[in-house]
């Protein structure tokens, strides 16, 4: 059966062009520059073997006699090192973009990660209620109780304890857990609220009569209205896990030694801030900074955009 206007790519399309949405995004300078430096900031991480100007981290292409040259346009610069190299040689551009791939992999997977763990549970605590309701928000209340990134350390430490020789994507994934279970929280509580408001609504009561299956109530009917505020806090706590990472990196127990991200990058380069190299923990920085706060900005953007009442 042919598609009909509504179901079409080009309805879809057509409907979004002409949606508040995308409407307060045209009439925001600060969120269209915003989403340029993401966008940016995401398109060099994602291909960053190809438009990376040196390989960083291949052994074999490093020349320590290129060791901590200052950026090009500083007396004793190559223009080979835009942005000057690290006390291995390494090209700090090169590094900023291979960095930002796994800062960006890491924040994106966690908050994944503690979105569906969130989601779930919320939206199970507010349709259900009762004891699972109690049982759920008790431990939310646990988890509030403790600073995040105590838990991160915590958790990352136990797992680097327990696992010493354990292969990277497992360190990777060691790391995503302990940022992971410090974010859930939010979510779940977001959910929760909304969910209780939804489930006494008419269509609820109207799938209920008819004999619908509450997960499919659940799953089918109310999760999609309660989405919105969801896909606001997602965008904001993607810079919090981003720059939880870093924070986790720059302690030394966050990614591997072998696959640094910003967070390590500032790290190393902190050794070498005071004897006059500064730029090789100040790039990172700024790089680090710009993610945070481009993601940042269209998180407030959404915010607005999805909230009725400044329509």
């Amino acid at each position: 059966m042919a598609p009909t206007e509504e179901e079409a790519p080009g309805g879809r399309l057509a409907r979004w062009l002409d949606s508040d949405v995308w409407h307060s995004f045209r009439h925001s300078p600060t969120a269209m520059v915003a989403a340029l430096i993401a966008a940016l900031c995401l398109a060099v991480s994602l291909f960053a073997p190809w438009v990376a100007p040196h390989q960083p981290f291949d052994l074999a292409t490093l020349d320590l006699l290129d060791a901590r040259l200052p950026p090009a346009w500083q007396e004793g610069g190559k223009a080979t090192y835009l942005l000057g190299t690290d006390d291995q040689g390494r090209d700090i551009l090169s590094a900023l973009f291979y960095g930002a791939r796994i800062s960006l992999f890491v924040g994106f997977a966690s908050v994944l990660l503690s979105m569906l763990v969130g989601v779930g549970l919320g939206l199970l605590s507010g349709f259900v209620g009762g004891a699972v309701d109690a049982f759920i928000m008790r431990v939310c209340d646990v988890m509030l109780s403790f600073p995040s990134i105590l838990v991160a350390l915590l958790i990352d430490g136990v797992g680097r304890a327990l696992f010493p020789d354990a292969h990277e994507s497992l360190a990777f994934g060691v790391l995503i857990l302990a940022i992971a279970l410090t974010g859930w929280v939010q979510y779940a509580r977001t959910v929760r609220g909304s969910t209780m408001v939804e489930r006494n609504k008419e269509y609820v009561q109207a799938a209920r009569v008819i004999g619908v299956a509450p997960w499919r109530i659940m799953f089918r009917h109310v999760l999609p209205n309660v989405l919105g505020p969801v896909l606001v806090l997602a965008t904001i706590q993607v810079a919090a896990a981003i720059l939880t990472e870093a924070t986790l990196s720059f302690l030394g127990v966050g990614v591997p030694p072998t696959s640094p991200s910003l967070g390590t990058l500032i790290r190393v380069g902190n050794d070498f801030l005071f004897s006059g190299e500064w730029w090789i923990t100040i790039f990172p920085g700024v790089m680090l900074v710009l993610i945070a706060l481009s993601v940042n900005l269209l998180g407030d953007w959404l915010r607005d955009a999805l909230n009725p009442r400044l329509r």
